[in-house]
């Protein structure tokens, strides 16, 4: 039972927006508009982990969703760390 007809195509696009993301995220903390690795900064990569995570379900590779699980991790323990140094 199909009930979205394009939902391939809604998880490719997903995806492009997670690698859209990632993109802005390292180009903002290369060019020190970000200073640092900040909430925003963890937020970005969560997000767009998460988006590239969604983007992977219409044409799955295992080692490409074991790193976005990474990141994702990586992502949580950064907010983490940072909202208690707060």
């Amino acid at each position: 039972m199909q009930f979205y007809p394009h939902t391939s195509a809604w998880a490719e696009l997903i995806g492009v927006a997670g690698f859209c993301i990632y993109v802005t995220t390292y180009t903002l903390l290369t060019l020190r508009v970000i200073p640092r690795p900040n909430v925003l900064y963890f937020l970005m990569n969560l997000t767009a982990s998460t988006c590239v995570l969604i983007g992977l379900s219409s044409s799955f590779n295992l080692a490409a969703a074991m790193i976005q699980i990474f990141w994702i991790s990586m992502s949580l323990i950064g907010i983490t760390l940072q909202l208690r140094r707060a």
